[in-house]
């Protein structure tokens, strides 16, 4: 163990201690979140890890990629910052302590398996969910396919070549894989991933989108309709290149669910041609399909929950917002910051038939300005340069090293209040995501930011008004209408619907009610 940086900042390399992703991106929020710590993460000595560190300020020592970094900076104004680095490391031994429980062993003294083929020969499952690096996780399910058992392939980065095959394979043994990249899923109602606590009932999804199904189970929660399944198959599935090899499963599997009356396909944009043979399939099963996916005269998810309703026979709610109704003043940019992808992607094809071609990250078209996001501080110095933008803070080129904005909004807060002393910036328009896996209370993370954000505005003799589209139901554990309550109170004007809510931020940057 290497350790660098006395005072208030501690850095400390282990070497050989290998963590998944999700198990650090848990353990930084929860570490960060400790009080008198400014900054917290716990990651692997990857080459971009070093990278994100480094553009922290952290002095870091020389490491391999297998070794285990924690790097800790104490808030200027605590009185005892060796007592909070001291408090941090307990915290990180007990995050990480092994949990032994009877299952470990087998009840008999054995030691745990150690690949997904040896857990399965001991204890088979007709399921696993796989979280490891991406070149190791094509392996991992090839494993589970080999064994009988579908996946859900919760790792990025592993290659579309592998996607093909491992899908190829799980299609013709019956089986599925959902994913790579799949963050979003619920199976006879349990949430595996980030997922919201929905009520049950006949509705079924088969997404290519975590958010997007996150929003239109949240929506149809919302108006008393319940879910059976929602079947994640990874962002690049409709795309022609996949060729909705997992969608094609899917719906093969849904199609003899008795449980499931309607199938809702969600997706980002999508291939038209792979679009229009799932919809022969479809057809040929007998299914009943509602089409969410987005695109170019394509409806929103808000109203494409409203056709899951009119079909149910269920009245359209008047959907819930709170706080005040924001009074237009004079017309300035939009600035989008989003957690969830799919639904940057909605408000970005929203915005853009009213204020024209929108700067992204991830832009939609070739008509959109690219917003440069590839190192530390460049988005930023793009964003201080683009006129209306909308961008995904989730894109795997801003989640290297720290974790996903649904758990830590760290670089969001960043980017909040330099829009509050952007001086072109009118309205600000954030998604919050709600359910299992995300912050365990994201207005208090939020709320002092925004009210901040909104004050540095009015000090400089302008109005910035905050918009949220908030995701999530009355049975997340963070509470809706909490965090609704609260949002709020900080100067936010909140919305449950993400296509109203991006209308509203629309009329504000043009000056309009």
């Amino acid at each position: 163990m290497n350790v660098v940086g006395p005072g208030r900042t501690h850095v400390e390399v282990r070497h050989g201690s290998y963590h998944d992703s999700v198990t650090l991106l848990q353990v930084s929020s929860r570490l960060g979140a400790l009080p008198d710590v400014a900054a917290a993460q716990v990651a692997m000595a990857t080459p971009l890890n070093l990278d994100v560190l480094s553009s922290m300020g952290f002095e870091l020592p020389a490491t391999v990629p297998d070794d285990l970094l924690v790097a800790v900076r104490v808030d200027t104004a605590a009185p005892d910052p060796e007592g909070v680095v001291a408090q941090v490391l307990t915290g990180l031994e007990e995050a990480l302590r092994p949990r032994r429980t009877g299952s470990d062993t087998g009840g008999s003294g054995e030691a745990a398996a150690r690949t997904t083929a040896a857990s399965l020969r001991r204890d088979p499952s007709p399921l696993v969910l796989v979280s490891v690096p991406g070149a190791h996780a094509a392996t991992e399910a090839w494993d589970a396919l080999d064994h009988g058992a579908s996946v859900m392939l919760f790792s990025d980065n592993v290659s579309l070549a592998d996607e093909v095959a491992l899908k190829t394979a799980a299609a013709d043994r019956g089986l599925l894989v959902m994913g790579p990249d799949c963050g979003t899923a619920v199976l006879g109602g349990v949430g595996l991933g980030f997922a919201g606590v929905v009520r049950p009932g006949p509705v079924s999804l088969v997404a290519a989108s975590g958010t997007g199904a996150q929003h239109l189970m949240a929506l149809l929660d919302l108006a008393g309709v319940g879910v059976r399944h929602c079947i994640g198959l990874g962002g690049r599935d409709l795309g022609a290149a996949v060729g909705g090899l997992g969608a094609r499963s899917a719906l093969t599997a849904l199609a003899s669910d008795e449980a499931t009356e309607l199938v809702v396909v969600v997706s980002k944009p999508a291939d038209p041609e792979v679009v229009s043979q799932l919809e022969a399939h479809a057809a040929a099963l007998g299914s009943e399909l509602v089409w969410a996916v987005l695109g170019p005269d394509r409806p929103d998810l808000t109203a494409a929950a409203e056709v899951v309703l009119d079909r149910r026979g269920v009245p359209r709610p008047v959907w819930r917002t709170w706080g005040e109704v924001p009074v237009p003043g004079e017309p300035g940019l939009l600035r989008g910051l989003f957690a969830g992808g799919t639904l940057c992607d909605e408000s970005m094809a929203i915005a853009a038939r009213r204020l024209g071609p929108i700067a992204s990250n991830v832009p939609l078209d070739d008509t959109s300005s690219a917003l440069d996001a590839s190192g530390p501080g460049a988005l930023s110095a793009a964003l201080t340069a683009a006129g209306h933008a909308v961008v995904d803070l989730g894109d795997d080129t801003l989640t290297v090293g720290r974790a996903h904005p649904m758990i830590d909004p760290t670089l969001r807060l960043e980017a909040l209040a330099e829009a509050g002393a952007d001086a072109r910036v009118r309205v600000v328009l954030l998604d919050v995501v709600l359910g299992h896996g995300a912050h365990p209370d994201p207005a208090a993370a939020h709320g002092p930011a925004i009210t901040s954000a909104v004050a540095a505005a009015a000090r400089g003799g302008r109005a910035l008004h905050v918009v949220v589209s908030l995701v999530g139901t009355a049975a997340d554990p963070q509470g809706l209408s909490r965090q609704g309550e609260a949002l709020a109170a900080a100067g936010a004007y909140v919305l449950v619907s993400n296509a109203q809510a991006t209308a509203v931020a629309t009329d504000l940057a043009e000056g309009r009610g």
